[in-house]
């Protein structure tokens, strides 16, 4: 299978990262990159093809468009001529794949994707949605490519990838956000910043570890956790008291509402 990138950002990176390390050949990747410096790098890092033009997907098998999704519309336009029966995988975020397919005149093997950050370390999550026009064997191909990076989740319903992008694209941004918190009352209580990082990551390392591995539902683990009139009980009374599980599931909610706000904004030409 030869591949196609159009763009050489961070997720581009993280994708070639990923198949290199399952011993994908790195001479049937060619990249699609405007910034030389950028050319240069990606040649240097991974020893692939590398080109500043736009027809040398022609040969490709499989092009993943990995530009800003303001980017894809007059990309796709031009693309459109080029393509014979390529599949095409999008990771541009919000942008859909009857959207797509419509900018690229009438193209039906589209796949739409949307991995995480976490792919950067070949630990992500990717959400796929397959167009009517893919067959088995393309979806075969996209799933080779994303699982490089982590797992893969099929979807049968496109408008599910606004709750996907919710959970698991943004995802990581709320993770982060928690594990600061750890490490700033960790420091408050007098831990240097090294021990409270140190603590606060491996916590959340090995809680998920423990969660994915033990067959039991998170409810369950938290009150296997939970001793009565404990410090683990009265830090969760504190949290339930400030609502920060709702507030987290109406910020979730609202994160979806965007997404969907966002593609009907991207996709309106």
């Amino acid at each position: 299978m030869k591949i196609s990138f159009i763009g050489g950002g961070n997720m581009a990176r993280a994708l070639i990262g990923g198949l290199q390390k399952n011993n994908f050949a790195m001479t049937d990747i060619n990249v699609v990159e405007p910034d030389a410096g950028k050319r240069v790098q990606l040649h240097a890092d991974f020893g692939i093809n590398v080109s500043e033009q736009l027809p040398s997907v022609a040969t490709a098998d499989l092009i993943v468009l990995a530009v800003k999704p303001q980017q894809l519309r007059d990309l796709a336009i031009f693309l459109g001529s080029l393509l014979q029966k390529q599949l095409v995988v999008s990771i541009a975020a919000g942008i859909r794949s009857t959207d797509l397919m419509r900018w690229l005149g009438g193209y039906g093997s589209v796949v739409r994707a949307m991995p995480n950050t976490p792919a950067q370390v070949q630990a992500g999550i990717s959400a796929l949605y397959a167009a009517t026009g893919v067959n088995q064997a393309q979806r075969q191909q996209a799933d080779t490519l994303l699982s490089a990076v982590g797992s893969t989740l099929w979807l049968d319903d496109e408008a599910q990838m606004d709750a996907v992008t919710a959970i698991s694209g943004s995802g990581p941004a709320y993770v982060f956000y928690f594990i600061e918190a750890m490490q700033q009352a960790a420091m408050e209580l007098g831990l240097s910043a090294q021990h409270a990082r140190k603590l606060s990551m491996q916590t959340f390392l090995g809680t998920s570890l423990l969660a994915m591995n033990s067959g039991e539902t998170p409810e369950a683990l938290r009150i296997q956790v939970t001793s009565k009139g404990g410090t683990t009980e009265q830090a969760l009374l504190s949290m339930e008291t400030a609502a920060v599980k709702a507030s987290i599931v109406r910020a979730i909610k609202t994160a979806a509402e965007r997404s969907k706000q966002l593609g009907d904004m991207l996709g309106k030409d």
